[in-house]
C-alpha cells in the first residue's frame, strides 16, 4: 500500500481545461432573438445542430424571425422561451437590459444565463463604455436572477458576421466568464460548437466590466479599419 508523506490520499489529477461536455441536446433560448446579435447567435447556433429558441416581447415577432432563420429554430414570447430552454442568452439592448431579467426571474430560475450585453454609451467621439451600478451588466443580471445560474460570453462577436450565410467559420475566441466550473464549461462547449470559435474561461463575474467595455474599442478599430474585428488568445 503506498501513501504520501503526509497520509492523506494522493490529490487527483488536474482536470484538462479542454474537456468540455456535450452539450448538443440542450435547448438554446435567445432573448432579444429577433436583433442583430441575438439572431446572429441563434443562426450560427442552429446552423451547429443546437436547437434553438429566439424570444421577443411579441411572440409574433419572435415567430416570424424564427421562420426566416429556418435550420429548425423557433419563436415565442420571452417568457415561454425561458420556460422551454435549458440555456438562456441574453442579447437584448443595454436600455432594456434590467425591465426585462426583472419580468423574467421566476421563468428563468434554474436556467443557466448567459449575459451578452455591452453596455455602451455614444457620442461624436464615438462608443465608449457606461458601468453600471452592480459593475457589469452580467452582475447586474446576477443581482436581478438570484435563482439562476449566470455566466457571461459572447461579447465581441461581429452581428454582420454572424449573419452571413457565405461565412462557414467565424475566427474569434469567446471570453466566458462565470462563478461555477460546470457554468462556464458548458458555455465554453456552446460557442465551441460553432466553427472557427473556440470559448476560453476568463474569470469570475467580477471581471465581467472590462470584458464588456472593450467591445467600445473593437467599434473603433472596426470603423478605423473598416473590419468586423474579433479576438484570439495567444499561447492558450
Amino acid at each position: 500500500m503506498t501513501t504520501n508523506d503526509s497520509g492523506s490520499a494522493p490529490k487527483p489529477p488536474a482536470k484538462d481545461p479542454w474537456d468540455l461536455p456535450d452539450v448538443s441536446g440542450l435547448t438554446v433560448g435567445v432573448l432579444g432573438g429577433t436583433g442583430p446579435q441575438g439572431r446572429g447567435l441563434a443562426y450560427r447556433l442552429a446552423r451547429a445542430g443546437q436547437k434553438v429558441v429566439i424570444g421577443s416581447r411579441a411572440a409574433d415577432r419572435a415567430e416570424a424571425a424564427a421562420a426566416e432563420l429556418g435550420l429548425g429554430v423557433e419563436g415565442a414570447d420571452n417568457a415561454e422561451c425561458a420556460r422551454r430552454s435549458d440555456v438562456v442568452i441574453v442579447a437584448v439592448p443595454w436600455d432594456g437590459h434590467a425591465e426585462t431579467l426583472r419580468s423574467l426571474r421566476e421563468e428563468l430560475a434554474g436556467k443557466l444565463v448567459v449575459d451578452c450585453v455591452n453596455p455602451l454609451g455614444f457620442d461624436k467621439k464615438g462608443a465608449y463604455a457606461l458601468k453600471p451600478e452592480e459593475g457589469s451588466a452580467a452582475e447586474q443580471a446576477a443581482a436581478l436572477l438570484p435563482d439562476s445560474r449566470v455566466t457571461a460570453a459572447f461579447h465581441h462577436l461581429s452581428a454582420v458576421l454572424l449573419q452571413d450565410g457565405t461565412i462557414d467559420e467565424i475566427d474569434t475566441d469567446v471570453m466566458v466568464l462565470g462563478e461555477a466550473r460546470a457554468d462556464t464549461d458548458t458555455v465554453q462547449a456552446l460557442a465551441s460548437r460553432i466553427p472557427g470559435m473556440r470559448g476560453v474561461f476568463a474569470g469570475r463575474l467580477r471581471n465581467a466590466h472590462q470584458v464588456e467595455s472593450l467591445v467600445a474599442n473593437l467599434i473603433s478599430v472596426n470603423r478605423r479599419y473598416k473590419a468586423h474585428a474579433g479576438l484570439r488568445t495567444t499561447d492558450v
